[in-house]
């Protein structure tokens, strides 16, 4: 097993009856996010049998022709539901599009969920997992909110009924004739509160030190990669850090041909969101805590989320 490059915790520390557990996971947890951005997070709940499950269906659909997966792609949506194109989205301020296309998946209830039929368990399989993992962030983020001060439950119930989107993601072997910018996923930061990253399915996961070099993150089985967004970051004044990242190609562009499934990279992020209306205008303990002056204006969830879709491609101005 790889040793993983970023600080690891044990959810179910927190989860003990151990004052001097609790303490310790929220303490490495919140560092972590302060620091650097990222940790890892072992014995999290999720299932690793559905997690390969979930990479089965991936695979299922996303081999299946264009013509069919294009049927599942709705402008409508704005990318939130189902199918969205290779080559669609790109990172903020980056000029070119990203080498790969992907799936979303959230709550029914607040927009209903695409079911591919061509692959009978995907949206079972994928509900799932989106469960599981809404139950795992919901505990991340009650830690969390204890390192800054605030109530348990404070960010926690933001994300209840919020439009928290697992997006299933295919990476496939690198065109021939791609730009050369172009990369599997170019350098940004999550817009949202905290992402959770199932184990991908090969490694190319980078992330940004304070000294401009990349540091890889390792897929290591058994592990949640998490990661803070720019919305936790604004909530805090930048206390908690949204730390840029990458996904590097493979090393070898041109070998696609009978390697070509070695090529291939699957991952499953978990982006946590807040409810649309809430605020997000830096909490005064944290602008406290970051210099007595706050670094972000004023703007809600919602209108947050819509600026961003619109600077990535999933959503016109």
């Amino acid at each position: 097993m790889s040793l993983q490059t970023i600080p690891v915790v044990d959810l179910q520390d927190f989860l003990s009856d151990s004052p001097q557990r609790q303490q310790s996971f929220v303490s490495t947890m919140g560092t972590a996010l302060q620091e650097i951005g990222f940790f890892a997070v072992t014995n999290h709940g999720i299932d690793a049998n559905l997690i390969q499950s979930a990479y089965q269906v991936a695979q299922d659909f996303f081999t299946l022709p264009d013509s069919i997966k294009l049927r599942y792609e709705d402008p409508n949506l704005h990318g939130q539901r189902g199918f969205t194109r290779f080559g669609q989205e790109h990172a903020k301020d980056h000029p070119v599009p990203d080498l790969k296309e992907f799936w979303h998946v959230g709550r029914d209830a607040n927009l209903p969920n695409l079911r591919p039929q061509e692959v009978p368990q995907f949206h079972s399989t994928l509900d799932e997992l989106y469960a599981q993992l809404d139950q795992c962030a919901a505990k991340l983020l009650e830690a969390c909110a204890l390192y800054l001060g605030q109530p348990r439950k404070f960010l926690s119930e933001m994300a209840e009924n919020s439009d928290t989107i697992l997006r299933v993601i295919h990476y496939p072997p690198i065109p021939d004739d791609v730009n050369p910018k172009s990369l599997r996923s170019a350098p940004h930061e999550d817009i949202n509160l905290i992402t959770l990253l199932c184990e991908a399915t090969a490694e190319g996961l980078e992330l940004l030190r304070r000294d401009g070099t990349w540091q890889p993150i390792h897929a290591v089985t058994g592990q949640i990669i998490v990661d803070s967004g720019d919305m936790l970051q604004q909530l805090t004044n930048g206390l908690l850090k949204s730390t840029t990242h990458r996904v590097t190609n493979p090393d070898d562009l041109k070998e696609i041909s009978a390697e070509a499934d070695r090529d291939r990279r699957f991952s499953m992020p978990f982006f946590v969101h807040p409810r649309a209306a809430i605020d997000l205008t830096p909490l005064p303990s944290c602008v406290t805590k970051t210099g007595g002056t706050a670094k972000f204006s004023p703007i809600t969830a919602g209108k947050y989320l819509q600026q961003r879709l619109q600077e990535i491609g999933l959503q016109e101005g």
